[in-house]
């Protein structure tokens, strides 16, 4: 595994699942997307805490920050293993890592960090895990926020929100932040076709009313894309090619 990107626990819970990889997950040469990664997390996430009765309304849970490493881009593949298990934990925040294997060579690990929220929609301390403790292992999960900001002089384009976008909880959803950085990786930065590393951090959520602007810096090997209203940032993108220097580590 790369630098942070833990293996799946030797015991403790780990929750499986198999999604097909449909037509609307793919992009025209047939990758799967981020914005799909990102939903596949949110949707077998859902289906565990389903399962163990954390999905009450006494658990919300708010994304921080994931990070997405696509060590072999899933194109020629029809169906995907996903694994999922907590791979942290701290006193408001829990890490997840869900991994991806596809039917013929794709694949894609997956870690985020998400912040527990109580019926107030406010931070709220976690007393004890329960069964998804022993996964963790120990480890301590980081919510800090790391991904430089472009320059105030790249590139703007504005990104109309659709009503679409927009989850129960009234926010943009997670997997709707990646549609935008699909679009700009079609023209500039990494090649999707090749391995690479896609990371996103939210700061504050984006409602429908939101006049938001999208400040990206694009390179041959990186795109950086903040997302902006008025003079706040709300999330921050940044998409990097993975060396083969990343990619020995991925297999060590």
């Amino acid at each position: 595994m790369g630098a942070g990107l833990v293996p799946i626990p030797a015991t403790g819970r780990t929750f499986r699942s198999i999604r097909r990889i449909r037509l609307s997950d793919r992009d025209a040469a047939g990758r799967l997307r981020l914005d799909s990664v990102a939903r596949y997390l949110q949707d077998v996430a859902m289906d565990d805490v389903d399962e163990t009765g954390w999905g009450s309304p006494d658990h919300l849970w708010v994304m921080r920050h994931i990070r997405v490493e696509v060590v072999s881009p899933p194109v020629d593949d029809d169906r995907v293993e996903l694994a999922t298990w907590c791979s942290g934990t701290a006193a408001v925040a829990a890490g997840r890592r869900m991994s991806l294997v596809g039917d013929r060579g794709g694949r894609v690990e997956v870690d985020s960090a998400w912040i527990h929220l109580g019926p107030d929609a406010r931070p709220v301390r976690i007393e004890e895990f329960g069964l998804y403790a022993e996964a963790a292992g120990g480890r301590v999960v980081s919510t800090r926020l790391e991904l430089p900001i472009p320059a105030t002089d790249a590139r703007r384009t504005s990104w109309p929100l659709r009503s679409t976008d927009i989850d129960v909880l009234g926010h943009v959803n997670n997997a709707a932040y990646w549609d935008p950085v699909e679009e700009l990786l079609s023209t500039r930065g990494p090649d999707p076709r090749r391995p690479f590393r896609a990371r996103l951090e939210h700061r504050h959520a984006l409602d429908l009313d939101d006049e938001v602007e999208l400040v990206a810096d694009g390179r041959d090997d990186r795109l950086s894309v903040a997302f902006t209203v008025g003079t706040t940032t709300r999330a921050v993108a940044l998409v990097e090619q993975l060396s083969a220097v990343d990619l020995s580590a991925e297999r060590a």
